[in-house]
């Protein structure tokens, strides 16, 4: 949830229920949408009709899903960001020399939201795409970007979103997660440890402007089996260090 508005207009706060319940459910009819937002099905139904006259959802044999007008929306607001455009040929390179999952995350409304994920050649199926947002606090990318937020913007994320336990590795604790962090600036490299997703381990660096303030962060995920010992600890942060590096210097100077 976004920053509460003074006057929020009931209308397009109900548009936007349905719309996400549609890709919920990935698509449904009026009478489920009706049960399941708790309207009239008459008020779903001129939503809906509504949303078909606009291009945003189609319906086929009673059903209602999503249009392909969102598509566009969101090629237009990826591609008018520069980090995209600026950080996908390194995570090409890295998903070529790693074989793995190359990830791009930046925070938006206190959570995590993906921009970019690269595929090498053994690369896990994860069960989140472009778009997708996560916690903060459970994955490598967003405790990259935690630990390069003023600390009064940290509270008013944790104290927005808490700290929910994805696994039994996920830190729930806000003075454990504060000692991460301080390790991570120390560092310069966060570590997920199955805290997200079990059997999933990632490294992941923060992108810095020249304030040091996040941009964003890029990660490597992968499996256990191969997200260990000195690959895991040395060869990938140093690795990731460097396309940051080449990233945040084509960003600034571009």
């Amino acid at each position: 949830m976004g920053k509460q508005a003074n006057n929020p207009v009931k209308s397009v706060v109900t548009t936007f229920r349905i719309l996400q319940t549609l890709r919920r459910l990935d698509g449904a009819g009026v009478t489920e949408l009706s049960t399941e937002l708790d309207l009239p099905k008459s008020s779903v139904y001129n939503y809906l009709s509504t949303l078909e006259q606009e291009e945003y959802v189609v319906k086929e044999d009673g059903q209602y899903t999503l249009g392909l007008r969102f598509l566009d929306l969101g090629r237009y607001v990826r591609e008018r960001d520069d980090l995209y455009e600026t950080a996908r040929p390194e995570m090409e390179s890295i998903g070529e020399e790693t074989g793995e999952l190359v990830n791009l995350l930046v925070e938006e409304h206190g959570q995590g939201v993906y921009v970019c994920r690269v595929r090498g050649d053994q690369a896990v199926n994860v069960a989140a795409s472009t778009g997708h947002r996560v916690s903060l606090h459970n994955t490598g990318l967003g405790k990259a970007i935690l630990a390069y937020l003023p600390e009064e913007r940290v509270d008013e994320i944790l104290d927005e979103n808490g700290l929910s336990a994805d696994t039994p590795h996920t830190i729930t604790d806000r003075d454990e997660l504060k000692a991460e962090l301080d390790r991570i600036r120390e560092r310069g490299v966060a570590f997920d440890r199955e805290e997200r997703i079990g059997g999933l381990c990632c490294v992941a660096v923060p992108v810095l402007d020249l304030d040091d303030r996040p941009i964003g962060a890029l990660s490597v995920a992968g499996p256990t089996s191969r997200m260990k010992g000195e690959r895991f600890e040395s060869e990938l942060p140093e690795l990731l260090k460097s396309a940051a590096n080449v990233i945040e210097l084509n960003l600034t100077y571009s």
